[in-house]
């Protein structure tokens, strides 16, 4: 994986930089049969209320079926390709297994075509591999955590991400999770080895305003531009910095105020994100 840059051809081209591809291996297409239509929301709920704003527009997407629960326990496969999905930032690996059967996975860093991979309690401790925590060294780095036994990887899936296992005690083990957080997963729960693959995203410079539109991200338009009519933010003679604290337009402290409401789960973290010592 690596970044290219472009000849500043134009001024949107001088910060312009994507992926080169280079671990791509494949056809170029997806897997017919693991490939379902997906319709874009414009960031709107069943009711057709904006639930989430600045969304809309960009590319078509179809959607790539991901083995989220690594449900072939014991079955060896061997990596057919590396590919690209638009749904994600990391990259996905089709893994064809001993039985005949097909299926896409989280493409870890390192995994190659050819590679074997597996999903048992007894397989080797590299990359690509699953199997629950109990049978996880301490120390090793994982992705695709379960966080309920069974449902599939909720956890730690985009690009370069990777958790830690940290300590077991009883049916928990502590895993640290790329913000920070030290979070109690049942030891039960199924993890693969390995950091997500496409590691340098986070260095890609888009470089121009359409290339955010290509995304779906629609422009974010700040409080303090707005009306008062607008935005509690909003107003005043030239530009002015607000003049409150920051706030959502509906009034909701945007910096600083917990919006964590899950006391049924407050249990399970160890250590917030953030928190020092």
């Amino acid at each position: 994986m690596g970044i290219k840059s472009y000849k500043p051809t134009s001024p949107a081209r001088r910060y312009y930089t994507g992926s080169d591809f280079k671990e791509l291996v494949g056809p170029g297409k997806p897997l017919r049969s693991l490939v379902e239509h997906q319709t874009s929301t414009g960031g709107r709920n069943s009711n057709g209320r904006i639930t989430a704003r600045f969304r809309g527009g960009g590319h078509k997407q179809r959607y790539r079926v991901i083995e989220w629960d690594r449900s072939k326990i014991g079955v060896p496969g061997t990596i057919a390709t590396i590919e690209y999905d638009p749904n994600r930032t990391g990259r996905i690996a089709l893994v064809a297994y001993a039985d005949g059967d097909k299926r896409y996975i989280l493409a870890p860093d390192g995994l190659s075509v050819g590679d074997k991979v597996v999903s048992s309690r007894n397989a080797d401790i590299k990359p690509g591999n699953s199997m629950p925590l109990r049978y996880i060294p301490l120390g090793t780095v994982v992705h695709n955590v379960e966080l309920r036994k069974g449902k599939g990887a909720q956890l730690v899936r985009s690009a370069g991400a990777g958790a830690v296992v940290m300590a077991k005690d009883g049916d928990y083990a502590q895993v640290r999770l790329p913000s920070g957080e030290v979070r109690l997963v049942h030891i039960d729960c199924h993890a693969t080895i390995g950091q997500v693959s496409n590691i340098e995203h986070a260095n890609i410079s888009l470089g121009k305003a359409g290339r955010s539109r290509w995304l779906g991200r629609r422009p974010h338009n700040r409080g303090v531009t707005m009306n008062p009519v607008d935005h509690p933010m909003g107003g005043g003679e030239g530009r002015t910095s607000g003049g409150r604290h920051p706030c959502s337009p509906w009034g909701q402290l945007s910096k600083g105020l917990k919006t964590r409401n899950n006391k049924r789960t407050d249990s399970m973290i160890v250590k917030r994100r953030g928190q020092k010592g």
